[in-house]
């Protein structure tokens, strides 16, 4: 059986078997192949790297090359079951617009993301610094991070746009869920995972 890492299981457990699935930004296509072997999905990747395109051919992944900045306009409404976004969200210059596509052609959307609310975040910032913590490794000068947002920016977000949270797993850089965690997630807790719908 393939292992990946935890956060990729909990994406795993919340898709149902059989399922159609669009990864974007699918790297080496670990996730797909966990899915294709564990959950019987079908399914592509949309990926930009030409050799994270070699690697996702390579795990048998059906992969497209596309930058999903320009949108998944060769995608119709509802083609897939689940689409998959998972630590890209804050890379990308559109997220708004990107989001709306996601729910366009999928019935369920899964974004994961670093939380910038984050204690450690925020005690960089009062020391006059950006952020670097483990979540957050890169210095503000070569970081690929172009929107960072806290848990309660992208809650404000999906309300603005009509985007109905399904379910929510807040955890630590490890991605284990800690019941202090739970009591304060937006300050505790580092790694955001949504699974969210258009209303």
């Amino acid at each position: 059986m393939r292992s990946i890492r935890t956060e990729l299981k909990t994406i795993a457990n919340w898709i149902k078997p059989n399922s159609r699935v669009l990864d974007l930004g699918c790297g080496q296509g670990q996730l797909l192949s966990y899915l294709q072997e564990n959950h019987q999905v079908t399914g592509y990747g949309v990926e930009i790297e030409q050799k994270n395109i070699v690697a996702s051919i390579e795990n048998n992944i059906n992969v497209i090359q596309a930058d999903i900045e320009q949108g998944l306009i060769g995608f119709e409404d509802n083609s897939f079951d689940y689409v998959i976004m998972s630590q890209t969200l804050q890379a990308l210059r559109n997220t708004d617009s990107i989001l709306e596509e996601m729910l366009r052609v999928g019935r369920e959307g899964i974004v994961t993301f670093p939380n910038f609310g984050h204690w450690r975040s925020r005690l960089n910032i009062l020391r006059g610094h950006m952020p670097i913590t483990k979540s957050l490794p890169n210095a503000w000068y070569n970081t690929p991070n172009i929107h960072l947002c806290t848990l309660y920016d992208f809650e404000d977000l999906c309300k603005k746009r009509n985007f109905k949270i399904l379910q929510r797993s807040i955890v630590d850089r490890k991605h284990r869920r800690r019941t202090f965690t739970k009591l304060m997630p937006n300050l505790l807790g580092e790694i955001a995972l949504y699974r969210i719908q258009k209303l």
